[in-house]
This record gives C-alpha cells, structure tokens and sequence, in this order.
C-alpha cells in the first residue's frame, strides 16, 4: 500500500547538477585540475560533495587531507550558492506532480546527496517550501548512494513521526541516476526513474516505470507500482 513518496534533490525536484558541476569545475581549477562535465556526470555525479572532493583528490593526485578536503569543499558550496541565487532551479512539472498527490494521505519527503543548506536554499521561496516532512541531506549520513543508508533513515524519521506503520515496500523512491536506483532497491524500495539528468533507455531497466518528466506520473501508477 502507498505510503510515502521519496525524492532525490537534484536532478528530479530541482535542476541543480550544471550549477553543482559549475561550481566544482571552477573551484577545481585553482588546483590546476580540467574537470569535464562528461567526466563528473560519468563518475562523480552520484557522490556527496565530500565524496566527490575525496574521488576528485585521489584520481588527479592532489593528495588532500582531511583540512584540505574541507576547504574544497566550502569554496564548491560558496561557488554554488550563488549560483542559486542568480536563477531559479525547480524543474518543469515538478509543482503539478507534488500538488496531485499532497493531501492524500500520502507522506513526502526528500533523500538527497546535496547538503541541507543548498536544498533550503533552492527550496526558498517556491511552491514547495514546507512541502517535505522529513528532508535527509549529506549532512545526516556516513555513506550516501548508492548505499540505502540516507532511505532507510528517512523511513526511521516517517515513522518516528507519525502512526509508525510505514515499511519499505509501502515506499516510493523517485530518482534520475542509477546510483540512487541502486540504493532504493537496496532498502527495497519501489522505484521510478525520470530521465531529466540521464537518457530514458538507460534508466529503464533500472527502474519499475520510467518517465520524462514529473508531472506524466499519476496517482494511479503510483498506487499500482505498491500493489505489486
């Protein structure tokens, strides 16, 4: 039976993965490394920022520290948040979507890579804010995805905060990488892809239904991919 309705950040609310591929690149520069967008979508775009920084660092040798690590990191997040600032970021469909099934009696929330600061950030001032019940950002995990870790801590906080009856099958996951794919079957979680970061063709096999956008979904496929 459906529950709740899980959503990735960016790439499927809001259409952040060029501003978070900018602000690396240009902070990346000033360590002399040519960071291309082909390589950050193929590589690195499913990592947390701190994950991301630690990968970037070991596969140009810039042997960072921890300290090191850190301040990458902060210039990135400097970088990006005014990038944010400059334009607006929520994706096509996305308000329609979430307007067709808010108060249904189903719970929303959101399970991000992205640090909590952005998506507070780029939910500011828009149709969604105070949309999400639970919001789990990097700052609350160890390990982001693929590893289930970030979902099954949102089911934790769904239940703690209401009838505490939710379980994974009762979960909806939607996601735009294969790399949260992975961590919503891993918590066994259902799974929908929608093909605003990644070609629908790659997805599908990913997922149990595949969309273009957001607002093709209905509340109908949504209860049918539970009922399975």
């Amino acid at each position: 039976m459906l529950k709740a309705v899980i959503f990735d950040f960016d790439g499927v609310i809001a259409d952040s993965e060029p501003l978070h591929f900018s602000a690396f690149k240009e902070t990346l520069s000033r360590y002399d490394v040519e960071l291309t967008q082909k390589r950050y979508y193929n590589e690195y775009l499913g990592y947390t920022d701190n994950e991301c920084a630690k990968a970037i660092s070991a596969d140009f040798d810039l042997g960072l520290d921890k300290a090191g690590i850190d301040r990458l990191v902060q210039a990135k997040t400097a970088l990006f948040d005014n990038l944010v600032r400059a334009e607006s970021t929520i994706i096509d469909g996305v308000c329609e979507f979430v307007d067709r099934i808010k108060g249904r009696g189903i719970r929303l929330a959101v399970c991000s890579g992205a640090l909590l600061g952005d998506i507070e950030l780029m939910l500011a001032g828009t149709d969604l804010t105070d949309t999400f019940e639970i919001i789990v950002a990097a700052d609350h995990v160890q390990r982001g995805k693929p590893d289930p870790e970030g979902l099954l801590l949102v089911l934790q906080r769904l239940n703690e905060t209401g009838p505490g009856d939710i379980l994974p099958k009762d979960c909806v996951v939607i996601e735009d990488s294969r790399w949260g794919l992975e961590a919503a079957s891993a918590a066994r979680m259902h799974t929908i892809a929608v093909a605003n970061t990644y070609p629908y063709e790659e997805l599908k096999p990913l997922a149990e239904k595949t969309v273009e956008r957001l607002d093709k979904l209905t509340l109908t496929d949504l209860q049918s991919i539970c009922s399975n």
